[in-house]
Parts: structure tokens; sequence; C-alpha cells
């Protein structure tokens, strides 16, 4: 080619002399609105075409890889190997400056692929995705640490290249550093073992909701990255978390309790014990009038009374013998009351059970499970329940215990 150049050249006058540097010159001139012209066809030819066929195909997950820019990218591959391979050729006059546009377009050939790698991580990962198994199994840390093979093998090849050592020398003597690698790529490095157990173990997924007490977060897992686990708080505020941070320190996922039957009601009604008493015969009639206990009562009283009958006890003390209390009788209409409630799960542990007394009186705990396990709702379903029980726990003559207020103080002074 160069002598055709020359040749060509040798019949124009005036340039007697100048053949070599006119040929070399035109040749890379040539061989650079070759390397452009190839750009576009591919770009606008090509890979528009492919385009075109994957946007009109069925399946919308490979329209993934033109929204990352994955074809489009090899556009710029093309004309970068073609002035890699000719410029030898054509710059025969000047051979520094034919390394140096050499290294400079193996260079960008080494870049070019690095950015084509990581487009394509990014598509998998979207896709990975789409699945619903992301969610159980989260796998962006381990694309990030892909990317950064990707990217530190570009760093050593392009050092290579500038260099002029072979890359497989670098990586030998990479061996040497592997206490500073280890020092600068700490986190990253444990971050990623921190990701294999997280994902392995199935500790965390995304939309888990989670509470992180040594990091004040409370709330639903946004992203699992190599290094840090995003959480997005109730109050919309997002807290950054390092993931070795959730091997290393205890945290609660609530997934068994999304994943459950129901959502667990526990709490407390504390009973002043000065008002617990045994049952007479007026509170009796007034507490068989009411249907969730008719049944219980009636059962019980045969039962107390085959009981007293057996043993003797003819009632002359209250003392002797058994006897229904008020407070016994309020929990077995805990018990009927919940059972008959249509958004508690009947399948699970419904219980009202009495608790150690404490300096606030007796506690009584409603225990149950709610069908309903949103939160707003839970709450609601919860918050109707106790809002029954204490209206109704004065039909039982029973008092919910209470500190005194300022009110009350006042009263008890006025009196």
């Amino acid at each position: 080619m160069i002598e055709s150049i020359n040749q060509w050249l040798s019949r124009i006058p005036g340039l007697e002399g100048y053949e070599a540097i006119s040929a070399n010159a035109i040749a890379m001139a040539s061989i650079c609105l070759i390397a452009t012209i190839s750009f576009f066809i591919v770009k606008y030819g090509l890979i528009r075409t492919i385009d075109l066929l994957i946007t009109k195909s069925k399946s919308d997950l490979d329209d993934i890889l033109i929204k990352h820019q994955v074809f489009s990218r090899v556009a710029h591959l093309v004309p970068a190997y073609l002035i890699y391979i000719f410029t030898p050729k054509a710059l025969t006059v000047y051979p520094w400056l034919s390394n140096i546009v050499v290294n400079g377009s193996a260079i960008a050939m080494v870049i070019i692929a690095a950015l084509i790698i990581d487009a394509l991580i990014n598509s998998l990962l979207e896709i990975y995705h789409s699945f619903s198994i992301s969610r159980r199994v989260p796998i962006k840390s381990f694309a990030q640490i892909a990317k950064l093979i990707t990217y530190f093998v570009a760093l050593i090849v392009i050092v290579s290249i500038v260099i002029g050592r072979s890359p497989l020398s670098l990586f030998a003597g990479l061996g040497a550093m592997t206490a500073v690698l280890m020092l600068i790529f700490k986190d990253p490095i444990l971050g990623f073992v921190a990701g294999l157990q997280l994902s392995s173990n199935q500790m965390v997924a995304i939309g888990d909701w989670v509470d992180i007490p040594q990091h004040n977060a409370s709330g639903d897992v946004m992203e699992i990255a190599l290094t840090t686990v995003k959480v997005r708080n109730f109050d919309n505020t997002i807290t950054t978390v390092p993931t070795q941070g959730l091997i290393n320190d205890s945290f609660k996922n609530w997934r068994g309790m999304q994943d459950s039957p129901g959502r667990r009601i526990k709490r407390s009604i504390f009973i002043d014990v000065n008002s617990i008493k045994f049952c007479d015969d007026d509170a009796l009639a007034r507490y068989s009038k009411i249907n969730y206990i008719k049944g219980y009562l009636q059962a019980k009283n045969e039962e107390i009374q085959s009981h007293n009958q057996k043993t003797g006890n003819h009632g002359e003390s209250r003392v002797n013998g058994r006897r229904l209390t008020n407070i016994g009788t309020f929990r077995a209409y805990v018990v009927e009351y919940l059972k008959q409630h249509p958004s508690i799960n009947q399948d699970l542990t419904i219980m009202a059970r009495q608790l150690a007394p404490t300096e606030h009186g007796l506690p009584i705990e409603i225990y149950a499970f709610s069908a309903d396990k949103n939160w707003v709702n839970f709450e609601a379903i919860q918050a109707d329940i106790f809002d029954h029980l204490f209206a109704v726990i004065s039909d039982f003559d029973l008092r919910v215990f209470q500190k005194p207020s300022g009110v009350d103080l006042q009263n008890l002074v006025a009196n």
C-alpha cells in the first residue's frame, strides 16, 4: 500500500524527497477515514438493526441490553481495532509514532471492553431482579465484585501496555503486594465475605423488615451491595449499614412474621388487686347474661359444686372449698371473645394468662395472632380489642390499675 502511494506521489511535481512522509500521512488519514466510516456503519447500520429486532421481540428482557447500551459500546471497538491493526503498516517511517498510536488504540480497546463487560453485568443484574428469587437471594454484591475484578484486570493490562511487559509478569509480581492489596481492598473483601454469608444463610433479603438497633435502623431493606446495606426507615430516612455489621452484630428480621399465618398480639392489662374478689350470687346472675361465658359459667358451677360436695364443704365459710372469682371469669371472657373475633387466627395460640403481680397491679396478658399482618390494619385490630376490654372490665367488678394523676390528687384534696 505504501509503495503504491509512493509511486503515485513521485509523479507529482514539488514532492521530491517528501514522498515517504506524504505517503505515511495519506495512509494514516485513510485508516482514520475507514475507521470512522466503519464506526458509523456498525453503529447506525448493524447495531440499529439489532436494536430494532430486539425491540420488536415479545420478550422485554432483551430490551434491557439496549437500555444499558451493550451493543452500542461494541461499535466503538471496531475503529480502535482497525487503527491497531493497520497503523504499523501506515507509519513505517515513524516507528515511535506508530508505537504510540498502536498502544493508544490498544488501551482504548481495553477500556471499551471493560465498559462492555460493565454494561453486560448491569443488564444481567437487572434481568435477575425481574425474577422473584432476587428478593431472597440478592447478588448485587457479586456483581460489584465482578466489576471490581474487571476494572482491576483492565488496569493491569493497561499498565503492561504502557511499560511494554506481559500482563502475566505483572500478575506474578502482585504476590509481593498481597498485604498492601488486602489493606486497600479490606472493606470490599469483608463485604464480599459477609454478602456470601447473608446469601447462603438467607439471613436478609430485599424487602425484608429489619431492626438494627446498633445503627438505629428499623425499616425495609432497599439494597444489599458489596460494602453496604441500605434500609429505608419508617420515617422515610435511609440508613446505610456496613454489610459485615449484619454479621458481626445482632439484628431482628421480621420476615418470619410476614411469612407466617398471623402477627402476634402480646399486651397486658394491669388489674388493681384490691378489686379482685369471689363471685356472689348477684354477680353470677349478672355474668350469666353475657353470651360469651354462659356455657363457661354453667360448666364451671357444676364442676365446683361437685368438688365441694365430695370434699364436704357446704359454704360455712367462703374460704373453704372452691369458688368462682371475677378475675378468673374475666380471663374466660377474654379467651371466648378472642375465639369469636373475626380478625384473630383461630389456628394459632389464643390465651389470656395471668403474670406475676407487680407494683402496678396484676397483669392479664392477651396472647393471640391477628390474621391480617399489615401494620396499619394490625394496629387497628389490636386497638379495637383493647378498647372493648377496657370498656367491659368494670362489668366484672374489676378496676384497671393507674397511677394517680394531678386531677386525682386535686379531687383528693378537695374532698
